[in-house]
This record gives C-alpha cells, structure tokens and sequence, in this order.
C-alpha cells in the first residue's frame, strides 16, 4: 500500500507524540527522592523551630520515612487517578468532538504543566502541576490511537501504523533518562531557579521541548476521515459511557480494563519503583544505613562538585552544595533507566514487526506476558539479595533490560487491540475507559501499594525490591488468568 506525504507526516507526528507521553510519566521515578528532598526543607525547618531534632525531622523525608513514603504515595497515585478519572472525560469528548481537536488542546495542557513543574516551590504545587500533566498523557494516548486507527483502514497497515509509532513511547523514556543525565552534569551551568541548580527542576521543564513541533504542526493535520464523514453525514450515534457496559460490550470492557491494569501493575509495582532502590546507592557502593549514610554520600558529591568550579574559577554557594549531591544520584539512576528503555524500546519494536504475523491477539500478547510473570518478580527478588555488591550494577542493568523488552512490549499491544474491540462511536471512550481506569488508576495503584507495603523506619532498598516482586508478580499473575477470556477481535474491524 502506497504511503502519502500526509500520511508519512500523521506517522511521524503520532511518533513524537507517544514518545512525548511517556517522557512525562517517566519523570517522576527519576526525579521524586531529589525533589522530595527539596522541597520538604521548608517543612523541615517549621518542625525544627516547633523543637523537633534536626535528624528527626529529616529522617521524616528520607526514603522509607513516615512523610516520604506519605508523598511518594501521592506523587504517583493521585496524579493517575486525576488522568484516570478527566482521561475518560477527554475520551468521550474525543468521540463528541473529534480526535484532532482534542488532541491538540491535551498537548496545550501537558506542555504547560510540563514547564510549570519545574518551577514549583512546595510539594502540593509539584502535586497539581503533576496531576495536569497526567490528565493531558491520558487524554492524548487515547485520542492518539483512535486517529492512527482511523486514518489507516486496510488492516496490515494498521498494525504497523500503531505498532512502530507506539514503539516510540520507549524512545522518550530514553530521552526523559538522557535528559536527566545531561541536566544532572549541566545543572550548575544553567540558570538558577529559586537560587538554586537542582537537576531534577531542569529535567521536568524539558518536557516542553518535545510538544513544539506537535503544536506548530499537528492542528494543520486531516481529522479521522471516517469519523468525520460519519458526523457530516448526521450517521454518528452520540457516545455513551452506559454502553460499555450493555451486553453487546460488557464482557469486552471489563477484561480490557482489568488486564490492562495488569500490565500496567508490574511497570509500576516493581519496574518503576527500581530508581528507589539504585538511589538509595544500594547497588554498585557498600550500603551506609539510616541518615549518616545519606550525608555522606551528598557530602562526596558536593566535594567533587566544589573541585571542578574551583578548577573552573568559581564557587559554589550554599544553596548549590545543598542540591549537588542530588544532582549526582540522579545520574546514576538515569544510566540504570535507560537500560530499561533500551529494553522497552527493543520490545516495541519486535510487537511490531509480529504483529502482522500472528493473528490470534490473545497469543501475541502472551509472547511477552507469560515470560514476565515468571522474570520480573524473580529479578527484583534477586536485586534485594545484591545490595552493596560492588559487581552486581552489570548484571541489572542487563536484568531491567529484559523486564524491559517483556514488560513495556505489552503497552503496545493495547494500542493495536482495543482499536478494534470498540465501535467507532465509541472508540474513544472504550479506550479511555480500559486505559485510564485501567491502567492508569489500577494499574498505577501498583506503586502505592508497593511504597505503602515497603515503608520503614530507615531507607531500606531491600525491602523495597521484595514487595516490588511480590506486587508485580501477583499483577501478572491476575493478567495471566484473565487473559484467556479476553475476546479475539476481527481483523477487519470497522474503521
């Protein structure tokens, strides 16, 4: 089949696009212990002149303490929840309105939200500007995928369309753990914010980067013709969330949202939860427990850092030495991510180029599925059994590498399958449905019941890594089941 240049460019914008989304969500694992130790300090501070010890009030927000472990919970659970709940908002108009539409008002939302993060002063901002982030990925993956669905009818095309553009997604985690890379080596070179240069605040507004092409470009692009051609010729049935659950789709909706969810659940039970683990400098150094350990490690780092201005003719001021230390376990948890996107890149790309062989969607999907339920708890089980080995940092970044490959492979073929399970009228808000009360609230409720489950009274990684096993191999196991049951669509799905 012929590509047009029209085509070509929709490829390429749905490409940035998925990349862009995920980029935003695999911020927060990456930058969540050095913001929280940030933006904590004022409150630190009132708990000291309230006649709280120091080192009481800090261990309060070190990983694994009372407070840490309140927020970290907030962090990743109440954003999903908020783009679970707006995300079926935004599928349903999607429906209503059209899929360009929206698509360009939920990149607005998330590109401003990007940026806006990055300048928050309090943990309840960096909240809020977290939670517009999540409901613009949400709004933008679903509207996304209907559109490519939509404008690529013949079948074999359509998978490869949605195939290799969602592979993509992996492509920003690797540029989100660059990112945090190049900011973490730079950040005293680039302006300071708030008085300080702290890394993580410079990776968060890079998220605007990536959404100018899409608002210069993406408005100007066709609407899904069959959508439009429905709405014009006054044959398109208004959406209805009650519908999901009538006879004719009940059954779908309910085993798309729960496996969804389960997929989902490992990523974020264990896999996002490992830059806690390898931040806590548990892997590749010996382990120094509680505060001091902490203190001693930011103190290394700031020293370094003051030897390399000092070679440079300057020095580093107070707020700086506060933030270096950070600075520099945020490159380390980077290296070990990209490894994982690197997997989940290799992974996306491999569901594509299958995709079109095998016609059975329930086993295509358990190409991926049935290894990870076995890989992922067994590897974060193993990773608690190697803290402080100086050796072991090779063997998981080629650990995470494979959960990776397995794990995020499986998000791609959600994009290729509930296209064609939901009629269009209801395209939109079905997969909004399954991917945002799926995936994005149950799925994602993985990492609280993990930071929940693993919290302590001192930073404890081992803990963390074995609850994190636990947590994704129950989630995979829940998938495994059910996927059975889930119904084998037809290939020619109407578009």
């Amino acid at each position: 089949m012929q590509i047009t240049r029209t085509q070509w460019l929709i490829l390429v914008i749905a490409a940035i696009g998925f990349a862009f989304d995920i980029y935003e969500l695999l911020m927060l694992p990456l930058i969540i212990k050095p913001a929280m130790a940030s933006l904590s300090q004022p409150i630190i501070e009132q708990l000291v002149a309230g006649g709280m010890a120091r080192e009481a009030a800090m261990a309060l927000y070190l990983p694994g303490g009372e407070r840490y472990v309140e927020w970290a919970r907030t962090l990743f659970f109440v954003p999903a929840i908020a783009g679970g709940v707006f995300g079926l908002l935004g599928g349903y108009l999607t429906d209503l309105f059209g899929r360009r539409r929206i698509l360009t008002f939920s990149i607005l939302l998330y590109a401003f939200a990007a940026c806006a993060a990055g300048f928050a002063t309090s943990l309840p901002q960096l909240l809020v500007f977290r939670c517009l982030v999540f409901i613009g990925v949400c709004v933008e993956f679903v509207a996304a995928v209907a559109w490519l669905a939509e404008i690529f009818k013949e079948p074999a095309m359509r998978e490869k369309a949605l195939g290799y553009t969602q592979a993509f997604s992996s492509l920003g985690g690797l540029l989100v753990a660059a990112a945090n890379i190049v900011a973490a080596k730079w950040a005293l070179d680039l302006p300071a914010i708030h008085g300080t240069h702290e890394a993580w605040r410079y990776t968060l507004i890079s998220g605007v980067i990536p959404a100018i092409p899409l608002l210069i470009i993406r408005p100007f692009l066709p609407e899904s013709p069959a959508w439009k051609a429905k709405r014009e010729a006054g044959s398109l049935r208004r959406p209805s969330i009650a519908e999901l659950f009538g006879p004719a789709l009940r059954k779908t909706t309910i085993l798309t949202t729960l496996v969804f969810a389960a997929s989902y659940g490992i990523a974020f039970g264990a896999i996002q939860q490992l830059p806690q683990v390898i931040g806590a400098r548990a892997i590749g150094t010996p382990v120094e427990s509680g505060h001091a350990g902490v203190i001693a490690v930011a103190k290394t780092a700031v020293g370094k850092a003051a030897g390399e201005a000092k070679a440079a003719g300057r020095e580093l001021t107070p707020a700086q030495k506060r933030s270096v230390g950070g600075n520099a376990s945020d490159a380390e948890v980077a290296n070990v991510t990209f490894w994982q996107e690197i997997g989940g890149l290799s992974g996306r790309f491999v569901f594509a180029m299958i995709a079109v062989v095998i016609i059975s969607r329930r086993n295509l999907f358990r190409i991926f599925q049935i290894p990870s339920l076995l890989f992922v708890p067994l590897l974060f089980w193993w990773i608690s059994t190697q803290l402080g080995n100086a050796d072991s940092l090779t063997m998981v970044k080629a650990g995470i590498f494979v959960a990776g490959f397995l794990v995020i492979a499986q998000f791609s073929f959600w994009g290729n399958y509930i296209p064609l399970v939901f009629p269009l009228h209801l395209r939109g808000t079905g997969e909004s449905f399954a991917a945002n009360i799926g995936g994005r609230v149950l799925g994602t409720a993985a990492a609280w019941i993990t930071i929940t489950l693993s919290a302590s009274d001192k930073p404890d990684p081992a803990k963390i890594a074995i609850v994190g096993a636990c947590v994704a191999g129950g989630y995979a196991l829940i998938g495994a089941i059910l996927t059975q049951f889930l119904p084998e669509p037809g290939h020619d799905a109407e578009a």
